[in-house]
């Protein structure tokens, strides 16, 4: 039997590849993006104290009220944004899912989807399994900073809609206040759709602030904003994660998302709920404790040939290794895997043509020792 793909062009993806590589030789894994360290204890202790009181079937399909008001209180905290959460909020089985369920709400047949490589490996094949057609405008490093010139000159009477990433993966790159307000002007202007995906929001480092779509009233009323409590917590197996737009783009997003998952899981959403109304200090300390580990890699890395790219966020770090090898970036993170005992990402597979700058991507959400015995094996490079 035979079967046309939707998606033929898409392969296994590079997070996959590189982590199955990892296993199969022993190499330290600072490829996929996902922390070493455990989850905060309270968070398993109210997760396994709400199965216990049985607390185990469906939720509602937007998410547990007092899980939906207890972001509506960390968004005001945050941002200063006064929400409606029961027409606002919508919890979702991770961001990715949140991320597919907002393009599909919005795309239809023909539409353009403005994006910026290096971009996340989701929005693209969902942009075309609604029908739409993704644009890609690269950003360039070092800076990997919008080219405005360029987005103005992509958008036309197909264009539909911008996906943005801020604090960006794999870059680390943020958008500041002016880029905000440049690109609030365009959406408005030209009477487009935003998608922001913000699930690196509260790891930014320098004093550095997180210019959140939610703290611009015109930009947040044409936007679905993407958040992700599993990158927050350091639970990104739990998939949870949820999307705050306008009441009636939200109304639309939840005819999607009924479909999609339902609900997602209720122990999840409980003990989630339970950490924020109690107030934690988890979120506040979550750049401090993510810059020592940013400034470790760095520190042990010094003396070495890779020229570290700026991080302003998230918990990657770039590393240009034009100075060791002329090998594509994909077959360098091949050869660094199995000849050297270090897992990393290829930029290229997050360009839509790929690219030949000769950057990598490693993560630091690992405990120290694993940071510094990786910077041991690529100073020996």
């Amino acid at each position: 039997m035979s079967i046309q793909s939707k998606l033929p062009q898409v392969e296994l993806s590079i997070f996959t590849e590189m982590s199955a590589l990892a296993a199969q030789t022993g190499a330290i894994n600072l490829s996929q993006g996902f922390p070493e360290f455990e989850a905060p204890q309270f968070l398993k202790q109210a997760v396994n104290q709400a199965i216990n009181q049985d607390l185990n079937q469906y939720s509602p399909s937007a998410g547990r009220s007092e899980l939906l008001n207890a972001i509506q209180m960390l968004i005001e905290k945050q941002y200063g944004l006064d929400l409606d959460a029961a027409m606002q909020v919508t919890i979702t089985s991770g961001a990715t899912e949140a991320l597919f369920v907002a393009i599909q709400t919005i795309v239809f047949s023909g539409d353009e989807v403005i994006i910026f490589d290096p971009a996340y490996d989701s929005y693209a094949p969902a942009i075309e399994m609604a029908g739409g057609k993704c644009v890609h405008l690269a950003l360039q490093q070092p800076s990997y900073q919008i080219n405005w010139q360029q987005l103005e000159n992509a958008i036309n009477s197909k264009t539909k809609a911008i996906i943005i990433n801020s604090p960006h993966n794999p870059t680390g790159s943020l958008l500041n206040q002016a880029a905000m307000q440049k690109l609030q002007d365009l959406v408005v202007e030209n009477s487009l759709y935003l998608i922001s995906d913000e699930v690196y929001e509260y790891i930014t480092f320098d004093g550095e602030r997180h210019e959140s779509v939610l703290r611009y009233p015109k930009l947040f009323a044409r936007s679905f904003v993407i958040s992700s409590f599993g990158k927050t917590f350091h639970t990104t197996g739990w998939k949870m994660g949820y999307c705050v737009a306008p009441a009636e783009l939200s109304h639309e997003f939840r005819k999607i998302h009924q479909y999609v998952t339902f609900c997602s899981p209720t122990p999840f959403q409980v003990a989630i709920a339970s950490m924020l109304q109690q107030g934690h200090d988890h979120i506040q300390n979550l750049s401090a404790f993510y810059q020592q580990k940013r400034d470790l890699l760095i520190q042990a890395l010094a003396g070495s040939r890779f020229k570290i790219l700026p991080a302003k966020g998230t918990y990657f770090l770039l590393l240009d290794y034009s100075e060791i090898s002329d090998l594509p970036d994909r077959e360098f993170c091949q050869w660094l895997c199995k000849e050297n005992g270090l897992a990393a990402i290829p930029l290229s597979p997050f360009y839509e043509k790929g690219c030949d700058s000769r950057v990598i991507r490693v993560c630091f959400a690992k405990y120290e020792a694993t940071l510094k015995q990786a910077a041991q094996l690529l100073k020996q490079l």
